[in-house]
């Protein structure tokens, strides 16, 4: 082929590079099955034309242009690379999708971009350039050596994360409870840290690394429901069995507790002075415990009053 089809060859691709980088971006972002149409559409025709001219994105020293030519081929190898990239990655943006994989993915697709990203860096120093990419790789090594030890406990969040994101211990949406008695909402998780929603409205932001190091206990697993229990004192002087048709009289006139499973009443102790008892009940989530919980205790004041059951001081 000659030095002037050679210039031709170079010129469509860099118009097709160009233009299809221009027209991903006219797609816009709720449209990503589009995108990834434009970027295969464009990389295949790019890499058609590379292969017609001959010319090899990974030996750009078969070919001795000089000047503009040699600009035009230079400009062509990096956008082929750039579109060799983003077709990687908007697969696995699909995928990702497609496959309904948790939201939480996010920080190991971050992590394969980049490494993407690195990827062609590298090839582009080396291939276009003419760099030496083990020179290169030594001395990031070097680099990432020094920066590893500067940012121990940032990398120890990050993997932490990533940890946490393979074990789907937990998912956006779930509420948790930590060993030290934290409990609330997962609202985010990032690299860094995930933050839970409490119940007083307030976000407790909690670095991976310290998550990943504590017994978690998922609220929202299998299903929302959280069992309550609630103590109560009466006098001796009443029939166990007739505070036990109360309080399940209790129970059963609650409209915010849940029937299934179903609540129960437990006479746990009796002395010369008292019956404790204990409701044991359900809620659709942790969310609506403290309604629940009121309700409970102002149909008891309303049954005791209706019944004449007298409350015991307390132990």
């Amino acid at each position: 082929m000659s030095s002037d089809d050679h210039v031709l060859t170079l010129i469509l691709i860099n118009a097709l590079g160009l233009v299809g980088i221009v027209v991903w971006h006219l797609q816009g972002r709720g449209r990503p099955t589009g995108r990834l149409s434009i970027q295969i559409l464009f990389f295949s025709a790019m890499s058609l034309a590379l292969y017609i001219g001959g010319i090899a994105p990974d030996r750009p020293d078969d070919f001795a242009l000089q000047g503009f030519a040699a600009l035009l081929f230079k400009s062509a190898l990096i956008l082929w690379w750039m579109h060799l990239a983003w077709t990687i990655i908007g697969l696995m943006h699909i995928y990702v999708r497609f496959s309904r994989k948790p939201r939480e993915a996010h920080l190991i697709l971050d992590m394969a971009i980049a490494i993407i990203y690195l990827g062609v860096a590298l090839s582009v120093l080396g291939f276009v350039f003419g760099m030496p990419i083990a020179t290169l790789v030594t001395t990031s090594g070097v680099v990432a050596v020094i920066l590893g030890l500067a940012l121990q406990n940032t990398l120890g969040d990050v993997f932490s994360g990533i940890a946490l994101s393979l074990g789907r211990s937990y998912a956006i949406g779930d509420w948790v409870q930590l060993s030290d008695g934290t409990a609330g909402r997962v609202t985010e998780t990032n690299w860094r840290s995930t933050n839970l929603l409490t119940a007083t409205n307030n976000i407790v932001v909690l670095p991976n690394s310290m998550l990943a190091k504590q017994s978690l206990t998922s609220l929202s697993r299998p299903d929302e429901t959280h069992q309550i229990t609630f103590g109560i004192r009466f006098a001796a002087g009443h029939r166990p069995r007739m505070v036990e048709d109360v309080m399940r009289s209790v129970l059963e006139a609650s409209t915010r507790i849940v029937k299934k499973p179903a609540p129960a009443v437990v006479l746990k102790a009796i002395d010369a002075t008292a019956i404790e008892v204990e409701l044991q009940f359900h809620v659709a989530s942790l969310a609506t415990g403290v309604s629940a919980k009121n309700e409970i205790i102002d149909l008891i004041h309303d049954q005791c009053e209706a019944s004449g059951l007298s409350l015991a001081a307390p132990a």
